[in-house]
């Protein structure tokens, strides 16, 4: 009833899983991954055991292929389980059971495993095994390129309901403080992939870093539409003059600590990232 990729890129250091099916809050059941020690899928009637147990496994060392081994052996219903392991090496393993529904499978390779079952076909995790090899770009990228080409491809072929993608990295939480790096999930749409893609875009909207080359100054045509925006949202009374001017100021420095984006600009020295102005000027209408 659903499919997955679980990889990691060791340069990051990161683990993740991404995952679609035709079942209410995926991501409260299949993905499971801790930084250093590798990242789990279990599906298919699936044991949530497997996660913190193997989890435990891999923290101590083990292989994946020695996780699978054991967790497999402690478990009477084995012919009915699958599951994708990748451990801190980038060793990676995937099993499913004799008796899970047709079409299921899935394909492994150099720190990634691939399954999926009751499948529109073995098309469905070839696709997603192309598109993680071929696209470029972070863990999270790479593992929504992966899971959208599946779902693009046919996905469970009782159709879509929800989507997950989650990924760790050492210190990779906000603030540094945790290992959580991505957690986003779509319990319940009629295209829940897509939409996880758009929680993504938000996250790198609101977390990803500031290229300074990307900085657009804080006057002339720019400022103009900001003020207007100001205006409209009834935080400033000022003309349209493109200035940084007090008032001006006051009013971005509201509005952007309003909307979370203060890593993303400085009113204090004068600029605001490029993506995050065509958001504001798109998302916030004027007229």
């Amino acid at each position: 009833m659903t499919f997955s990729i679980v990889a990691c890129d060791l340069s990051e250091p990161a683990w993740g899983v991404a995952v679609a099916s035709k079942f209410p809050a995926v991501g409260a059941v299949v993905p499971w991954a801790q930084a250093g020690a590798g990242a789990i899928a279990t599906q298919s009637y699936a044991n949530t055991s497997f996660g913190p147990r193997g989890l435990s496994l891999l923290a101590q060392g083990w292989s994946a292929a020695g996780v699978l081994e054991r967790l497999l052996a402690e478990d009477e219903g084995r012919e009915l389980r699958q599951v994708g392991i990748v451990d801190g090496q980038g060793n990676a393993v995937t099993f499913t059971g004799k008796e899970c529904f047709a079409w299921a499978g899935g394909r492994t390779g150099p720190g990634y495993a691939i399954q999926g079952n009751i499948l529109r076909g073995a098309e469905v995790v070839e696709a997603m095994e192309r598109a993680f090899l071929e696209t470029r770009g972070d863990l999270p990228h790479r593992l929504y390129a992966a899971l959208l080409a599946g779902d693009r491809a046919g996905g469970d072929r009782r159709g879509r309901q929800s989507a997950a993608i989650y990924v760790v990295k050492p210190h990779g939480g906000y603030g540094g403080f945790l290992d959580r790096w991505i957690d986003y999930r779509v319990d319940d749409d009629p295209d829940p992939v897509l939409r996880l893609g758009h929680l993504l875009e938000l996250h790198e909207l609101y977390f990803g870093k500031s290229d300074p080359a990307e900085r657009v100054p804080l006057e002339g045509e720019p400022l103009i539409a900001l003020q207007r925006l100001l205006q409209a949202q009834k935080l400033y009374a000022g003309p349209l003059h493109g200035r940084l001017d007090e008032a001006t100021a006051a009013a971005l420095r509201t509005f952007l600590g309003n909307e979370n984006f203060e890593e993303r600009s400085s009113v204090e020295e004068g600029w605001i990232d490029r993506p995050v102005l065509e958001y504001l000027l798109r998302h916030f209408p004027t007229t």
